[in-house]
Protein backbone atom coordinates (compact mmCIF):
# COMPACT_ATOMS: atom_id res chain seq x y z
CA UNK A 1 0.00 0.00 0.00
CA UNK A 2 1.36 3.54 -1.07
CA UNK A 3 2.39 5.72 1.76
CA UNK A 4 0.08 8.18 0.78
CA UNK A 5 -2.91 5.83 1.21
CA UNK A 6 -1.79 4.66 4.73
CA UNK A 7 -1.69 8.14 5.95
CA UNK A 8 -5.36 8.87 4.70
CA UNK A 9 -6.45 6.17 6.46
CA UNK A 10 -5.29 7.59 9.63
CA UNK A 11 -6.86 10.82 8.92
CA UNK A 12 -8.92 11.88 12.02
CA UNK A 13 -12.63 12.02 11.66
CA UNK A 14 -12.99 15.34 12.07
CA UNK A 15 -10.21 16.07 10.04
CA UNK A 16 -12.05 13.93 6.99
CA UNK A 17 -14.89 15.60 7.63
CA UNK A 18 -13.88 18.95 7.66
CA UNK A 19 -12.56 18.11 4.12
CA UNK A 20 -16.02 16.53 2.86
CA UNK A 21 -17.82 20.24 4.01
CA UNK A 22 -14.80 22.18 2.15
CA UNK A 23 -15.26 19.88 -0.81
CA UNK A 24 -19.33 20.41 -0.80
CA UNK A 25 -18.82 24.27 -0.17
CA UNK A 26 -16.64 24.34 -3.19
CA UNK A 27 -19.30 22.83 -5.01
CA UNK A 28 -21.87 25.02 -4.01
CA UNK A 29 -19.47 27.83 -4.33
CA UNK A 30 -19.52 26.50 -8.49
CA UNK A 31 -23.20 26.01 -8.79
CA UNK A 32 -24.17 29.69 -6.80
CA UNK A 33 -21.45 31.10 -9.90
CA UNK A 34 -23.56 28.55 -12.59
CA UNK A 35 -20.47 26.95 -13.71
CA UNK A 36 -20.70 23.43 -14.53
CA UNK A 37 -18.15 20.80 -14.37
CA UNK A 38 -16.66 21.13 -17.45
CA UNK A 39 -15.79 24.67 -17.01
CA UNK A 40 -15.17 25.14 -13.36
CA UNK A 41 -12.54 21.98 -14.28
CA UNK A 42 -11.17 23.84 -17.19
CA UNK A 43 -10.25 26.93 -14.91
CA UNK A 44 -8.86 24.78 -12.49
CA UNK A 45 -6.64 23.18 -14.73
CA UNK A 46 -7.87 19.21 -14.18
CA UNK A 47 -10.24 17.04 -15.04
CA UNK A 48 -14.13 16.88 -14.59
CA UNK A 49 -13.63 13.65 -12.35
CA UNK A 50 -10.41 15.42 -10.52
CA UNK A 51 -13.06 18.10 -9.53
CA UNK A 52 -15.66 15.52 -8.79
CA UNK A 53 -13.21 13.95 -6.12
CA UNK A 54 -12.44 17.61 -5.00
CA UNK A 55 -16.37 18.20 -4.24
CA UNK A 56 -16.40 14.79 -2.70
CA UNK A 57 -13.85 15.69 -0.23
CA UNK A 58 -11.45 12.82 -1.58
CA UNK A 59 -8.81 13.79 0.83
CA UNK A 60 -6.28 12.44 -1.84
CA UNK A 61 -6.96 15.52 -3.86
CA UNK A 62 -3.46 17.79 -4.24
CA UNK A 63 -3.49 20.74 -1.82
CA UNK A 64 -2.29 22.56 -4.96
CA UNK A 65 -5.66 21.85 -6.94
CA UNK A 66 -7.54 22.55 -3.19
CA UNK A 67 -5.49 25.86 -3.21
CA UNK A 68 -6.79 26.98 -6.97
CA UNK A 69 -10.38 26.19 -6.16
CA UNK A 70 -9.78 28.31 -3.40
CA UNK A 71 -8.38 31.08 -5.53
CA UNK A 72 -11.55 30.75 -8.24
CA UNK A 73 -13.81 31.95 -5.22
CA UNK A 74 -11.06 34.59 -3.83
CA UNK A 75 -10.69 32.46 -0.76
CA UNK A 76 -6.65 31.38 -1.37
CA UNK A 77 -5.42 34.28 1.15
CA UNK A 78 -6.96 32.13 3.95
CA UNK A 79 -3.61 29.67 3.28
CA UNK A 80 -1.12 31.67 4.74
CA UNK A 81 -2.79 32.05 8.04
CA UNK A 82 -4.02 27.71 8.39
CA UNK A 83 -0.42 27.26 10.15
CA UNK A 84 0.70 30.88 11.35
CA UNK A 85 3.01 30.02 14.50
CA UNK A 86 1.11 32.38 16.34
CA UNK A 87 -2.10 30.29 15.88
CA UNK A 88 -0.52 27.28 16.97
CA UNK A 89 -1.66 26.51 20.21
CA UNK A 90 0.47 23.64 21.28
CA UNK A 91 3.12 25.07 20.89
CA UNK A 92 2.55 28.47 22.44
CA UNK A 93 1.75 26.22 25.83
CA UNK A 94 4.92 24.33 25.61
CA UNK A 95 6.46 28.10 25.02
CA UNK A 96 4.65 29.10 28.44
CA UNK A 97 5.62 25.82 30.09
CA UNK A 98 9.02 26.16 29.35
CA UNK A 99 8.76 30.00 30.48
CA UNK A 100 7.10 29.00 33.98
CA UNK A 101 9.84 26.16 34.02
CA UNK A 102 13.00 28.57 33.86
CA UNK A 103 11.12 31.24 36.14
CA UNK A 104 11.35 28.64 38.83
CA UNK A 105 14.06 27.05 38.20
CA UNK A 106 15.55 30.66 38.33
CA UNK A 107 13.26 31.32 41.26
CA UNK A 108 15.13 28.12 43.29
CA UNK A 109 18.60 29.15 42.36
CA UNK A 110 18.05 32.61 43.36
CA UNK A 111 16.84 31.41 47.11
CA UNK A 112 19.82 28.53 47.16
CA UNK A 113 22.42 31.37 46.42
CA UNK A 114 20.80 33.94 49.31
CA UNK A 115 20.68 31.04 51.95
CA UNK A 116 24.28 29.91 50.68
CA UNK A 117 24.95 33.80 51.16
CA UNK A 118 23.28 34.36 54.51
CA UNK A 119 24.80 31.47 55.63
CA UNK A 120 28.16 32.56 55.19
CA UNK A 121 27.48 36.26 56.53
CA UNK A 122 26.50 34.06 59.74
CA UNK A 123 29.86 31.96 59.84
CA UNK A 124 31.66 35.22 59.27
CA UNK A 125 29.96 36.58 62.09
CA UNK A 126 30.71 33.89 64.48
Amino acid sequence: MPKTARALLRLPPATAGAIEKLGADLAVARLRRKESLRSWAQRLGVTVSTLQRLEAGDPSVSIGIVASALWLIQRDGELRHLAAPEHDQGAIEKDVRAAVELGRARSQAAEQARLRAAKKADEAKG
